[in-house]
C-alpha cells in the first residue's frame, strides 16, 4: 500500500509541476527558478523543447544525489523528473490566466506544492532541490528559503538577457511563493525530541541508531509501580518522525513515547551521543 500510495503522490507531484509550468509559467515567458529555469531561458532564446532541456540538465544533479543522499531518493526524483518531462509534452502550453502576476502566483503554488510533496516522501522533482536537500542535510535551515537563494542567478539571466525586469520580477514571485510552499509541505527542518521508555531496549536501541541521528540512554523508575526501566531519548526532525513511529510500533507496541516539539538543538545534531 505505501508504495502504491508513494506512485500516486509521485505521479500527482508530477502533475502539479507540469501544469505550473505549462499553462502558467512558460505562457508568460516566466521562470520556476533554478535547473528548470535555466532550460526556461534557453527555450525562449531557441525555441529548444524545454522538457527535453529539464531532463537533460538534470541528469548531473541525479548523479550527485545518488553518492550523496542514496538509492530511493534517486529513484523517487528519476521518476518525478522523466514523468514531468513527459506530461510537458502532452499538456498543452496555453494561457490559464492572462495577467502574468496570476501566472506567477498561481504557477508558484502549483510547482510548490508538486515540489514539498515529492521531497516530502524522500525524492525530488529535480533541480535545484537535489542540491538543497544536499546541502540542507550538512546546514540545519528551511529547505524552501535555500531554494530561492539559489534562485536569484536564473532571475537575474532572465532581466539582462530579455531585458525586461518586468518578467524577472514576476518569476521572483513566483519563485518566492513555491519556495513558501515547499517549506509549508517539507518539515524536515523543524525537530522534534522522543522519550521512549521501552522493555525492548536492545533491539529498539540498534534499529533507532541505523537512523542518521544520535540516541541517549537513560535509567528511569516507575514511581507507582518502582520497577526499573529503560528509556531511550533521540532528537529527530518531524520529516523522519513518521519512520520512527513506525519502528517502535513494530519493534515494541507496548513502549510509552512522549514526543515534544524542540525549540532549538546545540551541538552535532546528527550524532548527539
Amino acid at each position: 500500500m505505501k508504495k502504491a500510495l508513494d506512485t500516486i503522490i509521485i505521479l500527482v507531484g508530477a502533475l502539479l509541476v507540469a501544469v505550473g509550468f505549462n499553462m502558467f509559467l512558460i505562457p508568460h515567458q516566466l521562470l520556476s527558478g533554478g535547473v528548470s529555469g535555466f532550460a526556461m531561458i534557453i527555450g525562449y532564446f531557441t525555441n529548444w523543447n524545454i522538457g527535453f532541456l529539464y531532463l537533460l540538465f538534470n541528469l548531473p544533479l541525479m548523479i550527485w544525489g545518488l553518492i550523496s543522499i542514496g538509492r530511493r531518493f534517486i529513484v523517487i526524483s528519476v521518476i518525478s523528473v522523466i514523468l514531468t518531462a513527459w506530461l510537458m509534452q502532452i499538456l498543452p502550453t496555453s494561457y490559464v490566466a492572462q495577467a502574468p502576476i496570476l501566472g506567477a502566483v498561481f504557477g508558484g503554488v502549483l510547482v510548490g506544492i508538486g515540489s514539498g510533496i515529492t521531497l516530502r516522501i524522500g525524492g525530488s522533482s529535480g533541480g535545484f532541490d537535489i542540491v538543497g536537500l544536499i546541502l540542507t542535510r550538512k546546514f540545519d535551515f528551511p529547505l524552501g528559503t535555500l531554494l530561492s537563494s539559489m534562485n536569484g542567478l536564473v532571475i537575474v539571466a532572465l532581466g539582462y538577457f530579455k531585458q525586461d525586469w518586468d518578467l524577472a520580477l514576476y518569476s521572483m514571485l513566483a519563485i518566492y511563493i513555491s519556495g513558501k510552499v515547499v517549506d509549508t509541505i517539507h518539515i524536515r527542518h523543524v525537530k522534534v525530541t522522543a522519550f521512549i521508555v521501552t522493555k525492548q531496549k536492545e533491539e529498539l536501541l540498534n534499529a533507532l541508531l541505523k537512523l542518521p541521528r544520535g540516541v541517549t540512554l537513560v535509567k528511569t523508575e516507575g514511581a507507582y509501580t518502582q520497577q526499573q526501566h529503560d528509556m531511550l531519548m533521540t532528537v529527530t526532525t518531524r520529516y523522519e518522525l513518521a519512520e520512527l513511529k513506525r519502528l517502535i510500533k513494530q519493534i515494541d507496541p507496548k513502549a510509552f513515547v512522549n514526543i515534544v516539539e524542540t525549540v532549538g538543538v546545540l551541538g552535532e545534531f546528527r550524532k548527539t551521543h
